[in-house]
């Protein structure tokens, strides 16, 4: 049975996690707002609600803090991927559908934090260092997750190729939609896709004729 010592640990774990998030929370609001260049461990602090001290005893740098960020945002996405995926239809019509979404999550908040990042990240070696490895990760899941969703072999690898394609556009369409509103083109772009992919999916789904007589 737990005593007063085991509920003030308990206690010290919760508020430590909870700073943690408040700090990375933050961390991606002030990258939104400011960019790397005013993303300092003062300004995520105070936006947090914590003092500095408090943030540099959970992140000792803010490279760590915004890495740590970017990958925690990821997993909140990843999270809402998979609820609204729930009620896309099932049929082969869902990859239009499913794509819309995608792009929706691509172009949010954590995007345009990652781009401040990967910008500073060319001329800053500790950033790159914690940035890179977390980007091949996140392209990793997401390529994972696409394949999940859409309900195909990954191991053909004229779908996986497909599907990579697929993710690239949506992450150059997100780039496009930074500066304005491209809203309508978007999803002119992703119907065709959606189209292109249908048809390769439909094809590898299609029941296989007899053998030809020798």
């Amino acid at each position: 049975m737990g005593g007063p010592a085991g509920s003030t640990t308990r206690q010290e774990q919760e508020r430590s996690r909870v700073t943690r998030q408040k700090l990375m929370a933050a961390a991606i609001d002030v990258l939104v707002e400011q960019g790397w260049a005013g993303a300092t461990t003062g300004a995520i602090a105070e936006r947090a609600g914590v003092s500095r001290g408090a943030c540099q005893h959970h992140f000792p740098t803010r490279a760590a803090l915004v890495a740590a960020a970017v990958e925690h945002v990821f997993h909140q996405q990843v999270e809402e991927i998979m609820r609204r995926a729930k009620g896309l239809p099932e049929s082969r019509r869902r990859v239009e559908p499913l794509l819309n979404l995608l792009s929706e999550v691509h172009a949010g908040p954590l995007f345009m934090a990652a781009t401040h990042l990967w910008v500073a990240a060319v001329a800053d070696a500790e950033l790159k260092a914690l940035l890179l490895p977390l980007q091949q990760q996140v392209g990793r899941e997401m390529h994972r997750l696409t394949l999940q969703l859409l309900g195909v072999d990954e191991r053909d690898r004229e779908v996986r190729e497909a599907v990579r394609a697929t993710l690239d556009l949506l992450r150059g369409l997100a780039l496009a939609n930074l500066l304005h509103d491209d809203t309508a083109r978007r999803r002119k772009v992703l119907a065709h896709q959606a189209r292109t992919l249908e048809a390769l999916l439909l094809s590898k789904r299609a029941p296989q004729g007899p053998a030809p007589r020798s």
